[in-house]
């Protein structure tokens, strides 16, 4: 019955690493990459689509190696699939711990994260539609605060800027006026140039490292669940994995 079962549910982990794939690489080839592979390198910043790339290839992977080890009643499938689950666990886990010991690191690293992507806000869509989705969801504004926005081309005070958003930051900046159904994309122009009490009223203010953490702090039974309930969802498949393997080598050694 497991051995039926088995096929089925990992066959969704597949078809779900398929179309993590076919959305990167659709991604890929609407931004010109797949027709110039050297373009990936000339992004500053972080590409979005890599999650989808390596999500997608992951899940693929698993998913072929579980569904056809157990269709075929393959034992190295299996036992591929079962230690490359385990080996995933592992540096969850180790994430994990470290994250919990490395406090201070992971927070220079994040905001070393935020201001390089900062830098490249103009260069990419995705990294661009990434950061205004993040700016806006955690009501921040750079890595630490708005003036982190000086590290763009397009935004800092320098003398030599001559762009129109010089002194200014993304409209995902800008504090939200419940009575505005379309998006005011000038509101950040300019508003730098203003006292920093005075900033209060037209954007956020606080950094999105230090609203990460208070989101993390507020959200922490919700976040430990998720990712308890991946660790389980894990260990059954491992467990599951073995057990195929055992019933297969039973049947074969009882021949």
């Amino acid at each position: 019955m497991t051995i039926l079962i088995s096929p089925l549910s990992i066959s969704v982990l597949q078809f779900l690493g398929v179309a993590f794939l076919g959305i990167g690489l659709w991604a890929w080839s609407e931004k010109g990459v797949l027709s110039n592979i050297s373009s990936i390198t000339d992004l500053g910043g972080f590409d979005p689509v890599w999650l989808f790339l390596v999500v997608g290839g992951v899940m693929f992977i698993l998913g072929f190696a579980g569904c056809i080890g157990a269709l075929r009643e393959n034992t190295f499938l299996l036992k591929f699939f079962s230690v490359f689950l385990g080996v995933i666990f592992f540096l969850e886990l180790t994430a994990g711990v470290l994250a919990f010991v490395f406090k201070d690191w992971i927070r220079d690293q994040l905001n070393f994260f935020i201001n390089k992507n900062i830098r490249a806000y103009r260069d990419d869509i995705d990294l661009q539609n990434l950061i205004d989705f993040t700016q806006e969801y955690w009501e921040c504004c750079g890595a630490h605060n708005a003036d982190d926005w000086n590290l763009n081309i397009y935004f800092n005070c320098t003398d030599g800027n001559t762009s129109r958003e010089r002194c200014g930051v993304p409209f995902s900046c800008c504090t939200k006026d419940p009575t505005e159904d379309v998006i005011n994309t000038q509101c950040g122009y300019d508003v730098r140039l203003k006292e920093v009490l005075e900033q209060q009223n037209y954007i956020y203010t606080k950094g999105c490292v230090g609203q990460f953490e208070k989101w993390l702090q507020e959200n922490l039974t919700v976040v430990a669940g998720i990712f308890i309930g991946i660790a389980l969802l894990q260990i059954f498949g491992i467990c599951l994995s073995q057990n195929l393997v055992s019933d297969i080598e039973a049947v074969r050694a009882s021949w």
